[in-house]
């Protein structure tokens, strides 16, 4: 895999949600997004951000979910390790958070809470040895499917979840993040 920035289509790039959910004629969900730069993030525009999260959401959107809403929050190492320890109990950063409010996935309305460490997305890409832009996109997918309802804890859940993601990445044209790695 190279490690290089891939450029994306810009803004006049339909969107998914006035096209039909993946699924099937229904309806893409509404997406209401707040978008929060602790850092700058250049290469992470919300244009491009709102992109992956629409993706994520039409395929991953349980059907009686009619609108989702995001807080997508772009941290350093010192606010994920916080968060990180104040709800995982765990003293260092970490990649991605997602805070879903909702009892269940089958909520009409969705609303979370996705923080993403920009340093350690930094360096698991360089350590990996993916594009920074494709690694951000799987860890955006991978929140927004946590704010969906899915879940990695059990082997079952990890291979339904892992899969979903396979299948958006793909269909934004990025290779398997999890390469060969099978469960």
């Amino acid at each position: 895999m190279k490690n290089t920035a891939r450029q994306l289509p810009k803004k006049n790039t339909p969107r998914l949600s006035s096209l039909s959910r993946v699924a099937g004629a229904i309806s893409a969900p509404k997406l209401s997004l707040s978008v929060q730069y602790v850092l700058a993030a250049k290469s992470l525009p919300r244009w491009r951000l709102r992109r992956w999260i629409e993706r994520a959401v039409a395929y991953g959107a349980n059907e009686s979910v009619n609108n989702v809403q995001l807080t997508l929050r772009l941290v350093g190492s010192v606010e994920s390790q916080r968060l990180n320890f104040g709800y995982r109990t765990k003293p260092k950063p970490t990649n991605v958070l997602t805070f879903a409010y909702n009892e269940s996935n089958t909520d009409a309305l969705i609303f979370a809470d996705i923080v993403i460490c920009t340093p350690v997305l930094k360096e698991e890409a360089r350590a990996q040895g993916k594009a920074y832009l494709d690694h951000a996109a799987h860890l955006i997918v991978h929140g927004t499917l946590h704010a969906l309802g899915y879940d990695h804890i059990k082997p079952a859940q990890a291979r339904l979840m892992e899969g979903l993601e396979r299948k958006i990445l793909a269909s934004l044209s990025i290779d398997d993040p999890y390469g060969a790695e099978i469960r």
